[in-house]
């Protein structure tokens, strides 16, 4: 079945280039420019991947990712200018997956990043398999089921995006493993370049909102200073 992919842009000439290029690229393409409609298209469509600008008419970008994480865990890729950190930042707390910049006009980088949403939002991850055992991984109070692509804290279910859960299930699969943030980019983002280490760092603040005690002194995913992230002791 062919990948749907929202376009969320307003700008009508940008938002018909990037129409065109997908449709080239195999994917069936839907979009939209006026942010008051986007979340009943989201809900009527249920898009493979959303494509989100953040300056939008009538509705802020930010606002709607937001909206859209009360009922859907959809790959989000915010589509920002250069300049648009803190909006970044701001759009990756509401539950964004990703981004990439619109200006320059890049279409190999956002290929590249349409892929990887696609293969984050698979169910099952060979490589988060347990080698032995129930085939459940744990993190102290948290257990990941790989296979059901299911979490639960003190037996209580945790909702996770696909992004999140690989990002925890990559931790817990090698528990004594310092992960650089470069190495996060690299096994759960699948980015094979340098790309912004604050994409991790947002992320992980995120994840710790939903799975520790408390998020400011965690357990559960652990921060080594000076060099990364780990899976906190069972």
């Amino acid at each position: 079945m062919t990948n749907k992919i929202m376009v969320v842009e307003d700008d009508v000439a940008l938002r018909t280039q990037m129409e065109s290029a997908l449709t080239r690229a195999e994917f069936h393409v839907i979009s939209e420019g006026d942010g008051a409609k986007v979340v009943e298209l989201v809900k009527a469509e249920q898009p493979s991947v959303i494509l989100m600008d953040i300056q939008l008419p009538n509705r802020n970008g930010i606002e709607l990712v937001a909206d859209i994480r009360e009922f859907s865990a959809v790959p989000i890729i915010m589509v920002t200018a250069q300049s648009e950190v803190e909006s970044m930042e701001k759009a990756f707390a509401a539950g964004a997956d990703d981004y990439f910049e619109k200006l320059p006009w890049d279409l190999d980088k956002l290929l590249a990043r349409i892929k990887n949403a696609l293969r984050i939002q698979q169910r099952t991850n060979e490589s988060l398999k347990p080698k032995e055992g129930d085939g459940l991984l744990r993190i102290g109070s948290v257990t990941l089921d790989v296979v059901g692509h299911e979490v639960r804290k003190n037996g209580e279910r945790v909702a996770l995006t696909p992004l999140e859960f690989k990002l925890l299930g990559t931790l817990a699969a090698t528990p004594n493993k310092v992960f650089s943030r470069e190495d996060l980019l690299k096994d759960v983002w699948d980015y094979g370049y340098q790309a912004d280490t604050r994409l991790v760092n947002v992320h992980i603040q995120r994840l710790r909102s939903k799975i520790e005690d408390d998020p400011d002194n965690p357990t559960i995913v652990v921060t080594v200073r000076g060099v990364g992230y780990k899976a906190g002791q069972n």
